[in-house]
């Protein structure tokens, strides 16, 4: 079972707590490119920001300070780019760039899982059914969520959650290519 804590854990921050999720990323910048492909896909790149907004860990290294952040995604030459920038006033922290090669197998068969996912709700196909569909999706998601924390071991600490929810957004990134 892979460790889904904290890659290199910080002190807690004051005011966290057990109620109030920590976050480190207070925004979400993506590229306004082509629509998306379905408003299906939409509605999950949605959700995803929503959900890293309201509780993330993100610890990029090398960086003097600890937070917050606002974090821009785009793809560049076959690359992730994560801009990280600081919260407040938006100057340039650090860039981290990710070849999409390691992603690419799992970027394909989330998105083929997640159009049978929409297919089997709009046709009314079973709960069975679309259960097993979610349970694929999961374990898809799973794994790029663990390959992009291991991609980002040193660049960028990240919990399990945020690495769920921003590879998501690299999904939805790749969709609108």
């Amino acid at each position: 079972m892979p460790d889904r804590r904290l890659a290199d854990p910080a002190p807690a921050g004051a005011g966290e707590s057990a109620a109030q999720p920590p976050c480190d990323l207070i925004r979400i910048e993506l590229p306004e490119a082509a629509p998306p492909p379905s408003p299906y896909a939409e509605a999950d790149r949605r959700q995803a920001v929503r959900d890293l907004l309201c509780g993330n860990r993100f610890r990029p290294a090398g960086v003097p300070r600890p937070g917050p952040f606002a974090l821009r995604l785009w793809l560049r030459d076959g690359r992730l780019v994560l801009d990280i920038r600081d919260g407040q006033d938006g100057r340039p922290l650090r860039a981290v760039a990710l070849a999409l090669g390691p992603f690419r197998r799992l970027i394909k068969d989330y998105q083929m899982v997640v159009e049978s996912h929409e297919r089997a709700v709009a046709e009314h196909q079973g709960e069975a059914r679309i259960q097993a569909i979610d349970m694929g999706r999961r374990g898809l998601h799973n794994e790029g969520a663990e390959i992009l924390a291991e991609r980002l071991k040193g660049r960028v600490a990240v919990d399990f959650e945020t690495a769920r929810r921003l590879f998501t957004l690299v999904c939805a990134l790749h969709q609108r290519v």
